[in-house]
This record gives C-alpha cells, structure tokens and sequence, in this order.
C-alpha cells in the first residue's frame, strides 16, 4: 500500500491534511462564529418583514372587495333608477287617492274600493324598499338638507328653529344613498332683524331749525 500511494505521487497522510485544510477539521471551530443574538434580531425583522406584507395583502383584498361591492351596487342602481324615477309618479296619485278616499262612507262598495287602492299603495311601497328605494319624509322641526329637500317657501314659526322644515308638500325618494327626487319642503324663516336704531339728532333738523328761527326771533 506504501508503494502504491508512492508511485501516485502522495505521501501517506497527505489527502488527509488537505481535507483538514479545506474545512473538513475540528467542528467546534465553526461553532465559535456563531452569534444567537444576531441570528435572532435576524428573525425578529424577517418576521416583521412577513408581517406587514400579510397585512398590507389583507388591506388590499379588503379594499378590492369594497371597490367591488361599490361598483355592483352602483350598476344595480343604474340599472333600475330610470325604471323607479317613472314610477314615482304612480306613487303619488296612489298616496293622493288614498289621502282623500272616503273613509267614512256605508256603502260596501265603496268601502271596498278603498281598501283596495290602500292595499295598492302598501304594495307599491314594499315593492321600493325591497329593491331599496326609500321614502325622504322629514318630520316638522327636522334640519332642512339640501342634499335631501327642496325649500319652496319660507313661513314664520315660533315653534320651529330657523332654517327647519315645516311642512312636506311632496316626499322625496333616494336610491341607495342617491336622490331620486328631493322632498319639497317649506322651511321656517328666520328671525328678522333688530329695528335699526333711533337716528341721531341733525343740528338742522326740523325741530333745531324751528328752535334757532324761534330763539332768534326772541333776540330780535
């Protein structure tokens, strides 16, 4: 075996040495460069790296589920807003007709009729909110928005805060957040100014004038 690794052109032992060299020797020797504070704030900032990359994907999935529930519903809208805006009218002669039925009246047929028109009227409302049209009937005393109501005229109240709704004279209806047609409205006027004040007195007032004519005329 000597000869062989002779005539190879190695010594014995020499393969050896060189693996030893190269790194192949004591493993103690790596263990003494490694650092577990190191290795640890490496982590720590690998995990927060992670983190705020997992919350800013969630931000951006919550976001796009926003943006597509926004554009269904502006679609939805869009789609029926021509369709519920001719209907309103309908509404009106309903509400009209069921405001001045007579209610008080015996005969049966009549009473009949009258039933039949409120129960019209009820069904045509359910029909708007179900597909989310929604009456704008402000209560007397309410804040006058002009985003929701139209002010046709101004009245003294002394009941009522200035710039607050007296009374409805047609309802409004909105569509998912957007206005169909505002409710007209009168609005409470507000309270007139306070009387200007006495004027002050002129040197050549009237009266001046005929107290100087007259305190001259006594001189005379």
């Amino acid at each position: 075996m000597t000869e062989d690794a002779t005539e190879n052109g190695h010594e014995p032992g020499e393969d050896w040495l060189r693996e030893h060299d190269r790194g192949g020797g004591d493993p103690s020797d790596s263990a003494e460069t490694f650092d577990p504070a190191a290795e640890l704030e490496r982590l720590a900032a690998e995990n927060a790296a992670l983190k705020e990359q997992a919350l800013r994907y969630a931000a951006d999935a919550e976001n796009t589920r926003r943006r597509a529930e926004r554009e269904a519903n502006d679609a939805r809208a869009f789609a029926i807003q021509r369709f519920a805006r001719d209907l309103l009218d309908a509404s009106d002669n309903l509400a009209r007709a069921v405001a001045h039925s007579p209610k008080d009246s015996t005969d049966t047929t009549v009473k009949n009729f009258v039933l039949g028109v409120e129960m019209t009227e009820k069904a045509l409302q359910s029909a708007f909110e179900r597909n989310g049209v929604k009456r704008v009937d402000p209560a007397r005393g309410d804040r006058f928005d002009p985003h929701l109501h139209q002010a046709m005229m101004e009245q003294p109240a002394a009941d009522v805060a200035p710039g607050s709704v007296l009374t409805v004279m047609q309802v409004g209806y909105e569509l998912f957040g957007r206005i169909l047609r505002p409710a007209l409205v009168a609005v409470s006027a507000k309270a007139p100014a306070a009387a200007a004040t006495a004027e002050p007195t002129h040197p050549y007032a009237q009266g001046s004038t005929d107290a100087a004519g007259a305190e001259l005329d006594t001189k005379a």
